[in-house]
């Protein structure tokens, strides 16, 4: 036989000796077939490793000699399969025989087991085809399995029918563990638990059974058809434990049965059993269906940290198992093994996979991908445990390929040790060993870390006793708090609340855990009585939800985190009350205190994002509201500690606020184009732009503030849209912003996106919600007021067509440089400013300070800004450059229409009153001061004011009617142009 000097010479006189045993059990034809084939190129040297590799298939080559003769022919060797190729051929084969369906199956699968091995032990096909090719023949076995059960069973007792729907029910096999992830190895057995739709009886006359008897019937014909070792062998070993109450439980149970055990019964084992469940028979209807019922179970809606301690619990058992069985010969389940390295991924799965939903996967290597994308491994360790996990599963096909037997243990016969290492493509079973250990030493060092034990965090004997009914004032003091009677008696109120004393086990003693720890980190704040009233409310809103509660407990920087920034901003606190999700983001403190630049989080939230499928509005709504939280209170965490300037944070939460609505805009458009098509236009584009408004327009947002927009679209008014169920240009624009503002402003678990307020759109509130180009150049050029064209000099673009964005753009640059009457403008500037100030009733000699509207207040500054860009623009068009009054202000003093000076003290005066109001703001307090406060300031923005209006501002004042306005009511016009206190 050619090319055997190059197999270990322990391994040529098998090979030799098994291809004379396959030429003797063949016929005339059959033999000289076979030598025929040694003449291909390539083809003696993979027999040889094939027979080298594999005792089972040399066995099945002796007893069908033919069988190499007919695959080596047709191709079957050379070329992979292609998904339904399997089911096709085993369906017309079950036809086609007149075999036993039994004898059919097992020959089947000695088929395809061969070009199967012969594949992966030549490395023909990649290590995930293999799993997939295996994992393709148990399903195509089930499948087609299950339709000749069934069939038999439905001729003797009718069709199962559901007693509510009277429609026909089917049993819907669940592939769990490997099966269920494509990554089935060479000798596996299946797990799998049977399930049926709805409860009822079948249609036979007079012979009908319920369908639990029914489908149980079935269930146990299907495992006769494929588990038994017959003279033929067997198909697959079938395990039924995982069910619900494993040996003891029915065979089959109905979605209902099945869905209230998970949420009663299920145990967390189970849901780390589900993550890879794949249901591989029943319609799709069916399947999703079974699917939706199990994934609230599977995964938690949040991170879910009481996973934590039942998969330290199962760490435990591994590691109890290896050390009791001495399992170190055991590639899956020994140190180091398959095993750890699923485990690792799993227990990010359970953990995160609620939240991060692209770690809902079944296979493997994605998931190590998406870990490493979403932070949860460094890059370097996904990857080793990526090769490290490919190579020991070539390692179990090399060890299950020598005798088709379900082990994982290395061998220790010298014979089967060579075809291993050879098989590996290692020259000697001790280089390759040493391979092999390097890799489950990497696994193994992952392992270890991924779950720390759980540390003893006991707190000091006298904070532990401070969590009682009998809490002391004095030790609270000994601790540094200083209004500790009153602290005391918040404690007491929630020892003895209700919703404690109620609290099952489990949460109780995390609770109780959890207090005294609470109460140390709070001591060692700036603020500690703050950082505890304020972390209070916080521990009932999540007393029942106590993951949160041992979130903190195992993580004390991310609990030392809390309680400073509950005793520096009360807003804070209330933000974690409301949304304890956020608890998640004081885990990774470098990203707490780093507010990411634009285009970082334009590429979070697209990835976010791109993991849901388009018709998951919820979802999408979800992450959205979670993505805008985390970021504002990234920002707030950094404003707090200093780390962000005044501009730097209005910048960051303008960019959150950009990013959210230009992925809103995508979300609408893409749901209703599915609906109704894409409407006709011009261009590429989507021909809609958003057009921000105050603070979003100055990229000056706040912590509160609402988004003021205007939408605009440019495309033809006698267009539809060119879906089945088209519908003209206006109504899906109209539809477009509707369905913008549903998705912005709906309340939810997270509450609200962004309030919305469109009433600076042509018209205002009575006007159309979407504008064209056309109407909204026409009604700025002729109809619209003084005090709006001051709002559009704070107006942007900021999300949509790029093409009809720079239209936008030109025309409000046209419209702000035109040519005005400066003594008018100055008149009706003035007007509108004193209408604001009647509305807010605030005067020059009030004793409080309103920072925003009281005299040489931010409105003040904005309204000197607005005046300039109206009164110069035209002579200076760079005065419309920018939308931000700090730019604005710095163009002024570059043009000369202002003083150097006086520009650099509005600057300051403006960055100064604004940042008080963040201040203010992340305290929860009124924007109101006292007036001797930021005198300097003040008058530095009264001689700005009085530079440029003092000629008109006595008449004004006198003037108690003032200029003419629209025919509405002052607080409908001053609701309007009061947006410019935002």
């Amino acid at each position: 036989m050619n090319q055997l000097a190059k197999l270990p010479e322990i391994l040529r006189a098998p090979v030799e000796m098994a291809w004379a045993e396959i030429l003797e059990a063949a016929g005339t034809a059959e033999r000289r077939a076979l030598e025929s084939l040694l003449e291909r190129v390539g083809f003696a040297e993979q027999l040889n490793t094939v027979l080298a590799g594999s005792r089972y298939v040399a066995e099945s080559l002796r007893r069908r000699p033919w069988l190499l003769v007919q695959m080596a022919t047709a191709g079957h060797l050379e070329a992979p399969l292609r998904e339904g190729a399997l089911e096709s051929e085993l369906a017309e084969l079950l036809v086609r025989s007149d075999e036993d369906a039994a004898v059919v199956f097992r020959r089947f699968r000695q088929r395809q087991m061969l070009r199967i091995i012969w594949r992966d032990l030549n490395r023909l096909a990649p290590t995930l085809e293999t799993t997939r090719d295996v994992s393709w023949l148990a399903d195509a076995c089930i499948s087609l399995g299950l339709k000749h059960c069934a069939t038999e069973l439905e001729a003797k007792y009718g069709q199962p029918r559901g007693s509510q729907s009277g429609e026909h029910q089917e049993l819907v096999v669940l592939a769990m563990g490997k099966l269920g992830a494509h990554e089935l190895n060479l000798s596996s057995d299946i797990d799998l638990i049977f399930t049926y739709p709805e409860g009822g009886s079948t249609d036979g006359e007079p012979r009908s059974i319920s369908n639990e008897e029914f489908f149980t019937r079935v269930g146990r014909a299907l495992i006769a058809l494929l588990d038994p070792v017959t003279a033929e062998g067997f198909v697959f070993r079938v395990d039924m434990r995982l069910r619900p109450y494993g040996e003891s439980g029915s065979l089959v149970q109905s979605f209902a049965a099945l869905e209230a055990y998970y949420q009663e019964q299920g145990r967390d084992w189970e849901r780390y059993a589900l993550i890879k469940a794949r249901p591989v028979t029943g319609s799709v209807v069916h399947r999703r269906e079974l699917m939706n019922c199990l994934q609230p179970f599977v995964y938690r809606r949040y991170v879910d940290y009481s996973a934590i301690e039942s998969l330290r619990s199962m760490k435990q058992l591994i590691v109890a198992e290896v050390r009791r069985r001495g399992l170190q010969s055991n590639v899956k389940l020994g140190s180091g093994g398959i095993r750890e390295i699923e485990f690792i991924a799993q227990c990010f799965q359970l953990v995160r996979g609620g939240r991060d939903t692209s770690l809902q996967r079944r296979e493997l290597s994605p998931v190590l991908v998406e870990c490493a994308e979403l932070g949860c491994l460094p890059e370097p360790v996904a990857k080793e445990l990526q090769a490290a996990y490919l190579f020991l599963r070539d390692v179990e096909h090399g060890i299950q390929a020598w005798d088709d037997r379900q082990t994982q243990e290395l061998p220790e016969d010298a014979t089967a040790r060579a075809a291993l290492a050879h098989c590996m493509g290692f020259p000697d079973y001790e280089v390759f060993l040493s391979e092999l250990q390097r890799h489950r030493k990497g696994v193994a060092g992952h392992f270890a870390a991924l779950i720390a034990e759980d540390e003893d965090s006991s707190p000091a004997p006298e904070s532990e006793s401070l969590w009682s009914a009998n809490c002391d004032p004095k030790q609270l003091t000994s601790l540094g708090f200083k209004d500790a009677e009153r602290l005391a008696e918040l404690l007491r109120g929630l020892f003895e609340s209700r919703l404690t004393q109620t609290l099952q086990a489990e949460g109780r003693e995390r609770l109780d855990r959890f207090m005294p720890l609470l109460l140390e980190a709070c001591a060692e704040c700036e603020h500690p009585d703050l950082a505890l009233e304020r972390a209070l409310p916080l521990v009932s809103s999540v007393a029942r939800r106590s993951a949160y509660l041992l979130l903190l407990i195992e993580n004390p920087p991310a609990l030392a985190d809390l309680a400073t920034l509950c005793g520096a901003s009360p807003w804070i606190a209330e933000q974690l009350v409301t949304r304890p999700a956020l608890l998640d983001e004081l885990l990774d403190r470098g990203s707490l205190y780093t507010a990411p630049e634009r285009e970082v989080l334009q590429s979070e939230l697209r990835q976010q994002l791109a993991r849901l499928t388009v018709d998951d509005l919820e979802g999408h709504m979800d992450a959205l509201r979670y993505f805008k939280a985390s970021q504002v209170l990234r920002v707030a965490a950094s404003e707090l500690s200093g780390r962000l300037p005044l501009m730097k944070v209005s910048d960051k939460l303008s960019f959150i606020a950009e990013v959210c609505l230009e992925q809103v805009l995508a979300l609408a458009w893409a749901q209703l184009s599915m609906r109704y098509g894409e409407p006709a236009r011009e261009g590429t584009g989507r021909g809609f732009v958003v057009l921000a408004y105050g603070k979003l327009g100055g990229i000056e947002l706040s912590y509160a503030s609402d988004l003021d927009l205007v939408f605009i679209y440019d495309a033809s008014s006698g267009g539809y849209t060119d879906g089945d169920r088209a519908i003209d240009n206006a109504t899906f624009y109209m539809r477009l912003g509707q369905k913008m503002i549903h998705i912005l402003e709906t309340r939810m678990g997270l509450g609200q996106l962004y309030e919305i307020d469109m009433r600076l759109r042509p018209s205002g509130a009575s006007g159309m919600l979407v504008s064209t180009l056309a109407a909204f150049e026409q009604y700025q050029q002729n109809e619209a007021w003084t005090w709006e064209h001051q709002a559009l000099v704070r107006a942007r673009p900021v999300a949509g067509d790029e093409a009809l964005a720079h239209k936008v753009e030109g025309l409000r640059r046209s419209i702000l440089c035109e040519a005005r009457d400066r003594s008018a403008l100055a008149r009706e500037v003035v007007t509108m400013r004193e209408k604001m100030r009647k509305h807010a009733q605030v005067g020059a000699q009030d004793t409080e300070l309103d920072l925003k509207q009281g005299f040489g207040g931010i409105v003040d500054i904005e309204f000197v800004v607005q005046y300039a860009v109206l009164a110069w623009a035209s002579q200076e068009p760079s005065l419309a450059d920018w939308s931000d009054n700090v730019r604005i202000l710095e163009a002024l003093a570059f043009s000369g229409y202002l003083q150097k000076e006086q520009c650099q003290a509005l600057v300051q005066a403006y960055l100064e009153l604004r940042s008080a109001t963040h201040q203010l703001a992340l305290q929860q307090q009124s924007r109101s001061l006292p007036a001797t406060q930021f005198a300097t300031e003040r008058s530095a923005v009264q001689l700005a004011w009085e530079s440029l209006f003092a000629d008109v501002v006595a008449d004004v004042v006198a003037d108690k009617e003032g200029i003419d306005t629209k025919p509405a009511d002052d607080e409908d016009i001053l609701g309007s142009a009061g947006k410019h206190k935002e």
